[in-house]
This record gives C-alpha cells, structure tokens and sequence, in this order.
C-alpha cells in the first residue's frame, strides 16, 4: 500500500491511497475461511460449504470491506504520523469510482482541508479590559436579608397581617346568614396577600382569633382555580358561585425572618465559624466576590475572543472543502443553511484554533483533578444559587461524582477546564486592563449587546 499526498494549494491537499491486491487478498481469503465455518446451508453440514460457493456469496462484499478497513487505518496513520493539521474529516474524492467485482488494484483519493498557520504572540496584542465587579453594601444587605429570610420560621400571632397564613372555618351565607345545606369548609387556610381585590383584603388586616369576617370569595380571588381550591368544589361550581361567606378564626401563622445574631451564622456557615456580624458581613461579601469572578471571567472570554478573532480575520480557509464537509456530515444541513452559517462557523474556528496553539505553546494537558475542581466549581455555583454556601467536601464530592457519571457532561467539563487554564495563561501573558465597575454597569453591558 503507498500513500501520498498532493498539496492543492496552503489550504487544501489530495490524499491518494493506492492499493493493490497482495495488500488485501491474505486477509479476505481468513474472513472468507471464517465465514465458512459459520455457514449453515441447506445440503451442507455446518462448516463445509465449499469455499468457492462462499465466494460466490460472500467474496465482494468481503472484499469491500477488509480494502476499507485498510484505507480507513492507512489514512488515519498518515495524517497522525505526518502532523497534519486538517479541519472536519477527509472527504472522498467525488470523481472516485470503483468495481470490486474486476478490480484488483485502486486508487483512493481524499480531499482534505488544512488548517491555516499562524502564530499566536500574546504580549503583542491590544490591552483588553478585565471588569473587577465591586461588591456594594447593598449586595451584602440583601444576601443578609435573604438568608435572614430562608432561616426563619412560623410563628403563632395574635393578630392579622396580610402576608399571614389565616386558617378557620368557612361557612356559605345567605341574606346574612349561614346557609342551609350550604357550602362549609373546616380549617380552611387563606393569605390576604393573594387576594386580588384590597377592599376584601384590609377585611382581614387587624384581626385577630375568634374574630369572624364576612368576604366575598368571587371578589376576593382572581380566578376560579384559587376559589375551588379554597372551597374544595369543582372549577365549574366556582365559576358561577357569587355568595358571601363568613370565616371565623382558629389561628394565624406569620413566617418570621431570623434575627441576624449567632444562630445564623451558625446556620449559614457551620458552628463557631463566624463570631460576629463584621466577621458575618465580611465573609458574605468575600463569597459575593468569588462568585462574580465567574462573570468577569465570561465577559473576559466574549471580549477577548473577539479580540483575537479581529487579529486574525484575514485568515484563508478552504471554504469549498468545509462547506461540502458541513453538508455531508449533517443530514439536515442545506446549501442555504451553509451559506447564512458559514461567517460564525469560521469565527468559532478560528477561536479553536487560536486556543489549541495557546494551549500547545504553553503545555497544557487537562487531568482527571482538573476536571472534578471544574465539577466542584460547576457544583459550588448550583448551590449558591439557593442560597446554600459553606458545604461540606463530602456533600460536594457526592454531587460532582453524581454529575460524572454522565459521559457529555465530562467532555463538556473537559473542555471547560482546559478552557480556564488557556484563559488564564491569556490573562498572565496579555496586558490586562483592570477596571472596577459596579454590577449594574456591568449587567448594562449585556443588555446593550443583546439590545
């Protein structure tokens, strides 16, 4: 078997593999000895079909098959052993043609795409802004209130506030009073804060245990869902229904935010870890100002992505070879498709390649620790979103195996965590220019782009 290749031009070469018949006929005629043993036919005992009838059966699509597997594994080895930098796969050449039934030699031609080659100089590039998002008292004030708010508990008060949980026995009236055979609810619970009417509301604002209080649920309550589900009768009947009823009080439970003393430090941050409101204070916004870095990197990545994009917009691609290759490698693709998609797929290319050289020059390999540290930061980022911070190794370790046990999860951690380091070497080699920004400017820069 020899291979070679014929360069076109810088971006586009020919792989030609020629193949000729001692290349394949030892293996072909084992498979078809293989074939033979298994063969069960009619008129013959297993395994003594006669070789030439296996041939006649079986001989061209054996062929066929063992001459692909050796192309297949020629070509792969070439481009491997030679470093060539291709984009997308080797297409057949499309003037390819062949006859396994007379042909014994042949000649595999594939096209290929080369990457262009370029250099990446970090100290020469433009400065590009990092944002250091600055953490306002007013940030630290609503985590404390948030925590505040989700360490808190019920309580039993004496009288009605709106946001209140107002629990009683429910009676239907008529002309003022309770109505034979009419619609009663023992225990009912009912928040005057969800009532859409405030007439009926302040109804209840005030009130206290043994009180009874005489509201319209039609009124009241926005549509017939809230009003069945108060009333425990269909939609239908709710629908329709325009009585007053009378509700007399049996308890009214307030949810009471924590007070910001020793017990929610603990609760928030362990035993004995914070000892103060300062210490608490400081420790929240040292939180807040890790969990920003995740944002000032990601406005980092957009802008220094388009950065190095710009520096090298005048690369050359082999537009005809990816086009074709978009196309037969995605069944749903379109000519017209390809043509409004093909601008963003060569800037994303180019960000791929500028990142492999970044990350080629500078040595950089992803090992198993640098992806579970990215699952844990993955992890540590989904917790925080509720709230919960300062959890144990254990919790997290459980949560991150649990996450790596789904294989497109690791291959995106995997890319994510040699990302961050080709980043960081970008932010230790490029000159930098810090800015402190609060975060409403900074969320401002989002919606100008989106705008």
């Amino acid at each position: 078997m020899n291979i070679s290749k014929k360069d076109i031009d810088q971006i586009n070469s020919v792989i030609t593999i020629s193949v000729s018949k001692e290349d394949y006929a030892e293996k072909v005629e084992k498979s078809l000895r293989d074939y033979r043993k298994k063969a069960n036919m009619p008129g013959f005992r297993p395994g003594n079909v006669p070789i030439g009838l296996i041939k006649k059966m079986y001989g061209k699509a054996v062929k066929a098959e063992e001459i692909n597997t050796l192309v297949s594994e020629g070509l792969v080895n070439f481009i491997e052993e030679n470093d060539i930098q291709i984009l997308g796969q080797p297409l057949p050449n499309e003037k390819s043609e062949f006859d396994f039934d007379t042909q014994d030699d042949f000649d595999f031609h594939f096209d290929i795409g080369i990457a262009p080659q370029f250099d990446v100089n970090l100290n020469d590039m433009p400065d590009v802004p990092y944002y250091e998002i600055s953490v306002s008292a007013e940030m630290i004030d609503n985590q404390i209130k948030s925590y505040a708010s989700r360490f808190g508990k019920y309580e039993q008060v004496d009288s009605v506030d709106e946001k209140d949980m107002v629990k009683g026995n429910l009676a239907e009236l008529e002309n003022g009073e309770v109505k034979a055979g009419g619609i009663t609810v023992a225990d009912a619970v009912l928040t005057p804060a969800y009532m859409k009417d405030e007439e009926q509301k302040n109804l209840f604002t005030g009130k206290s245990k043994g009180d009874k209080i005489v509201f319209n649920p039609q009124k009241a309550f926005e549509n017939e869902t809230e009003i069945s589900s108060l009333l425990k009768i269909r939609k239908e009947e709710a629908k329709d229904l325009t009585s007053d009823f009378e509700i007399e009080i049996t308890g009214i439970t307030r949810y009471q935010e924590g007070e910001v003393n020793q017990e929610l430090f603990d609760k928030v941050y362990g035993e004995g870890v914070i000892n103060s409101e300062d210490e608490f204070r400081e420790k929240i916004k040292e939180n807040i100002k890790e969990s920003l870095i995740a944002d000032s990197d990601y406005k980092f990545n957009i802008d220094v992505r388009e950065e190095l994009i710009k520096q090298f917009s005048n690369l050359e691609f082999p537009e005809t070879f990816l086009k074709r290759w978009l196309i037969d490698n995605n069944k749903d693709m379109t000519p017209e498709k390809v043509e409004e998609d093909y601008p963003k797929m060569i800037e994303d290319l180019v960000w791929h390649l500028t990142k492999d050289k970044i990350a080629k020059a500078n040595e950089i390999k992803v090992e198993l620790p640098d992806v579970e540290e990215y699952a844990r930061k993955v992890a540590k980022a989904q917790f925080a979103q509720y709230g919960m911070v300062g959890l144990g190794d254990e919790i997290l370790d459980n949560y991150v195996k649990d996450m790596m046990k789904k294989e497109e999860t690791v291959r995106n951690f995997i890319d994510r965590a040699a990302e961050e380091k080709v980043l960081a070497v970008i932010r230790q080699k490029m000159n930098l220019d810090k800015k402190e920004i609060s975060i409403e400017d900074f969320n401002k820069m989002f919606e100008q782009t989106q705008g």
